[in-house]
């Protein structure tokens, strides 16, 4: 009489396997769209009263995209990543409304069973600071072996391995030697790779990454960026980038969505918006950045304070720093709309608005030693005002 041994157990290896051809089957092939968010909501219960943190926010994620969401502090960004994690405190946090569809899916619908089984190997996540995000009373090694012993079954010895080879992929010295080591013996540069290390180590379709370069200097915020664009074309991952940094947006973004007291309030292709911003507060922003011209100015700056999300004016809720509001700003609160293909604003005033800042992206590159072509966008503006001059005699 033959038996016949019963089917072996699932390893975890196989469960996240089956979880991501699941999410694999129902992604559209034709767009490449992985991540939509529409009408997003996030209140925070306080003391004080109901904080409105997320009002309606709406993007979407494409397939080797990265889309900067930026914004000033308090704006919102970090509980946007948050809330799409599914990684909010509740309470005093509560998502009241939208969705967050990742190939198919609302994730917000999942229990918290399903969603540890996406973070990590579907979308990860890299924090603002590296020290406070890493236990001190694990090495580096384990915490990043931590990553395939759950997800992908593997025993501790083949896990560290792993460990080694992402270690030598981020471009950690002597890896093999230090992967022992503990978060307090690196560096804040080395400890952002061993971050990058952890959200990268299961392959993720999309990496959020929250204020990266955040206490670093300008060389090493340099590398750090330069190594996510390196592993994004190696994977062709999206990659959303959380920052309130210009330069960096500048340099490494396809898109951005500009936020304000929890809604977004402009969209646009990078070029687009650096060259000519639609709304105030994007304008402001520009302004603001420091220009090769300006020695022995004062700087620019946005007067006032961002709103008290409890206490929201009303109208449009950066009508009270605006230098184009009228009383509309006043009462009404403006949707954001299609302006241009691929353009979208939230401003009443936005046709006023344009033709601002023309010089902010000959600034940029002039700061980036790209004087060529910002001389060359010079010489084009003085032509066409030739031309126009030419014409009205």
């Amino acid at each position: 009489m033959t038996t016949t041994n019963p089917p072996a157990a699932p390893t975890a290896e196989r469960k996240a396997r089956t979880r991501r051809q699941r999410f694999a089957r129902t992604w559209n092939p034709v767009d490449r769209t992985l991540l939509e968010v529409e009408d997003l909501r996030v209140e925070f219960h306080t003391r004080d009263g109901v904080a409105k943190a997320i009002n309606g926010v709406s993007f979407d994620l494409h397939q080797g995209e990265t889309l900067a969401i930026l914004g000033e502090s308090g704006s919102g960004k970090s509980v946007t990543a948050q809330a799409v994690m599914g990684i909010l405190d509740t309470p005093p946090a509560f998502v009241t409304g939208g969705t967050v569809n990742y190939c198919g899916t609302d994730l917000l619908t999942l229990d918290e069973r399903v969603m540890q089984t996406v973070r990590g190997a579907e979308i990860s996540m890299i924090f603002q600071d590296a020290l406070s995000s890493l236990n001190p009373v694990f090495s580096v090694g384990w915490q990043i072996a931590e990553m395939f012993r759950i997800h992908r079954g593997l025993n501790r010895r083949d896990a560290e391995e792993r460990a080694i080879r992402l270690m030598e992929r981020v471009r950690i010295p002597a890896a093999r030697e230090r992967v022992h080591n503990y978060p307090h013996q690196f560096s804040g540069g080395m400890r952002q790779r061993i971050m990058i290390a952890m959200a990268i180590a299961l392959d993720p379709h999309v990496l959020i990454a929250d204020e990266p370069t955040t206490a670093l200097d300008v060389t090493v915020q340099a590398q750090i960026m330069d190594l996510l664009k390196e592993l994004q074309d190696e994977s062709r991952m999206g990659l959303i980038l959380i920052t309130h940094d210009l330069g960096v947006v500048a340099d490494v973004a396809d898109r951005i969505a500009v936020m304000y007291a929890g809604r977004l309030v402009e969209k646009a292709e990078v070029f687009d918006l650096y060259r000519d911003p639609a709304h105030p507060y994007t304008l402001g922003l520009l302004e603001s950045i420091p220009r090769l011209d300006q020695q022995g100015e004062r700087l620019n700056a946005i007067g006032g304070l961002p709103p008290n999300l409890t206490r929201i004016p009303p109208g449009c809720p950066f009508h009270p720093r605006c230098r184009f509001a009228t009383d509309i700003c006043r009462h009404d609160d403006p949707a954001l709309l299609e302006v241009a293909p691929q353009r979208r604003v939230a401003c009443h005033h936005y046709d006023q608005v344009l033709g601002q800042n023309l010089l902010v992206v000959d600034q940029q590159r002039l700061a980036a030693g790209d004087r060529e072509l910002a001389e060359g966008d010079q010489q084009s503006r003085v032509e066409a005002d030739q031309q126009r001059e030419e014409g009205t005699r």
